[in-house]
């Protein structure tokens, strides 16, 4: 499966963005999906994770209650609902699939989020 991550941008620090992470080649319902960020001079960041089913979410601390992972199989997109964003947030996202339970292998390119203060 080939993921592409897009929906980046500038916002203001509050402010909110949609990403989404778009599935070709094969479809993205039979696999978990995951989000993650990388900062400048950071190591890669788990913020949530989506079963198969859409059944089952995790998320970080970092984003727990701010971020929102939900999918739409029909679409073969699964989307990042971003609220309340914070400076600290700035960073290149990415989508991941794993075939569930599994880890993520299959990588999609990034798109940049940057919140201004």
């Amino acid at each position: 499966v080939q993921l592409q991550a897009s929906g980046g941008g500038l916002v203001q620090a509050g402010g909110s963005l949609r990403l989404s992470c778009a599935a070709s080649r094969r479809t993205v319902s039979s696999y978990d999906v995951g989000w993650f960020r990388q900062a400048p001079g950071k190591e890669r960041e788990f913020l949530a994770r989506i079963s198969w089913s859409g059944g089952s979410t995790y998320y970080a601390d970092s984003v727990k209650g701010r971020f929102t992972i939900s999918r739409d199989n029909a679409k073969n997109t699964v989307n990042l609902q971003m609220n309340s964003l914070k400076p600290e947030d700035t960073a290149v996202y990415y989508c991941a699939a794993a075939n569930p339970g599994y880890q993520f292998e299959y990588w999609g390119q990034g798109t940049l989020v940057t919140v201004s203060s």
